[in-house]
């Protein structure tokens, strides 16, 4: 397991509705996005939006899906989105059913569970998804349901080649004693932590035994003075894209060291 606490992070910006920080930034050069729609049971859709590299082939498709409190639109998710795909990533944002009708309580965990993993097979049968790392993850609950889904998969599911969880949610806010950490004993792909020391959803104390348990398979990287959506203090003095930048090339360093497992 490898931790960096190294540079000095952000800023904190006004907060977004979802308080999901990132750069007040147009989408950057070199990026290409589009609208699509994911099809889950029974007919029903939810919507989906796609980055990609304009030019250049593609590296490794990714799957980001939302926190419990936010969208596909959260800033956090876009800025990661777009980010990867400047340097070559296939990067796909999606709704769960709850955020796509307008609730604020989300799913429960079978209906969550199963979006993911209808998401992850709209993406891998991408043609540019062929020969190329799958990683499944997500902000927050979208991380979580994306780590049940490997965790327990079925046949009919995407082997993915990596776990993307940025601000997993170890615990609810104020009750350490509830770990959601059991499954990931059962992970068998390389998993990347992105956390924040000052997360109430993530104490750090808690969170290092479960990863030094799951040995060279989980990768921490540690954001000082971060909170659960990656916002700091600011009396730290530098700029949200700066944190926005960090978080996207610790990803990118990570995402290089994948190999398709399928």
């Amino acid at each position: 397991m490898a931790a960096k606490v190294n540079n000095p992070i952000s800023k904190q910006r006004a907060a977004a509705r979802t308080r999901d920080m990132a750069p007040q930034s147009t989408r950057p050069g070199g990026v290409r996005r589009r609208s699509v729609r994911i099809p889950l049971e029974a007919g029903a859709s939810v919507r989906g939006a796609v980055s990609a590299p304009a030019r250049g082939p593609v590296r490794w498709v990714v799957l980001l899906g939302h926190g419990a409190g936010g969208t596909l639109d959260q800033p956090l998710l876009v800025a990661l989105a777009d980010g990867l795909a400047a340097r070559g990533g296939l990067v796909l944002r999606y709704n769960f059913p709850y955020a796509e009708a307008g609730r604020k309580a989300p799913d429960r965990a079978p209906a969550l569970i199963a979006t993911v993993a209808a998401a992850a097979r709209w993406l891998a049968a991408r043609p540019q998804a062929s020969g190329v790392p799958l990683v499944l993850g997500g902000k927050s609950m979208g991380g979580r349901m994306a780590s049940m889904l490997v965790a327990d998969a079925a046949e009919t599911s995407p082997r993915a080649d990596g776990l993307l969880l940025v601000g997993y949610p170890l615990h609810p806010a104020g009750q350490p004693g509830k770990l959601r950490a059991e499954h990931l004993a059962r992970i068998a792909c390389p998993m990347l932590f992105l956390a924040g020391t000052r997360d109430p959803l993530c104490d750090l104390g808690l969170l290092k035994p479960v990863l030094r348990r799951l040995g060279r398979r989980a990768t921490l990287h540690v954001v000082e003075g971060g909170d659960h959506s990656f916002a700091i203090p600011k009396s730290r003095g530098v700029s949200a894209s700066d944190v926005a930048e960090e978080l996207i090339e610790t990803c990118a360093r990570w995402l290089a060291t994948l190999r398709r497992r399928r």
